[in-house]
């Protein structure tokens, strides 16, 4: 119910600045304004997530780390949209469909076999996956998959509403101060 009542109070705070968001997209990039990424759901389930997209058209489907010069593929507002996280903004439809929740681990890549074997064994993949998750503010791109998954799995095991509230606030800190992403 938090997740369902939070998400619909930032979808209308924030339909200005989606407004301006589509505007920008459209007028520096060719290609659709989302894009929908299939992603590893709860218990293993394949789910398509939306973000806004900044990456050309034609990029690889890898996660950033296993692209060569990821910066190539980054739209004319791309890289700004991704240090802001502004990119994310879309997953709030996934939260309100119940594919996401606000708090747990990122949903991996379909093709993110390694992670999702790991996951599996510590029995993360049984956890919604999240908007922000205690990986995120532990490190979020700067951390290996063993690290990821070691934190989803302390997540599994400590999960309360006073956990996903500090690891909200530190999103929205690591977020402001563009902390922990590469690309």
């Amino acid at each position: 119910m938090f997740d369902l009542l939070l998400a619909l109070f930032l979808t209308l705070l924030l339909i200005i600045p989606v407004i301006l968001l589509v505007l920008l997209i459209k007028l520096t990039s060719k290609g659709p304004i989302l894009y929908w990424s299939e992603r590893i759901g709860v218990n293993n389930e394949l789910f398509n997530m939306p973000k806004f997209r900044t990456m050309l058209i034609d990029t690889p489907e890898l996660p950033t780390h296993l692209l060569n010069d990821p910066e190539r593929y980054l739209t004319t507002i791309g890289a700004f949209l991704r240090k802001t996280s502004l990119d994310e903004i879309p997953q709030l439809y996934s939260i309100l469909i119940g594919d996401m929740s606000f708090v747990g681990p990122r949903p991996a890549l379909y093709n993110q076999e390694d992670l999702k074997e790991l996951r599996s064994k510590k029995g993360v993949h049984m956890l919604t996956p999240g908007l922000t998750g205690w990986a995120q503010v532990n490190g979020r791109d700067e951390l290996s998959i063993e690290m990821k998954v070691h934190y989803d799995e302390e997540y599994l095991h400590q999960a309360s509403l006073l956990l996903d509230l500090k690891i909200m606030f530190y999103t929205l800190f690591k977020v402001l101060k563009k902390e922990g992403i590469k690309h």
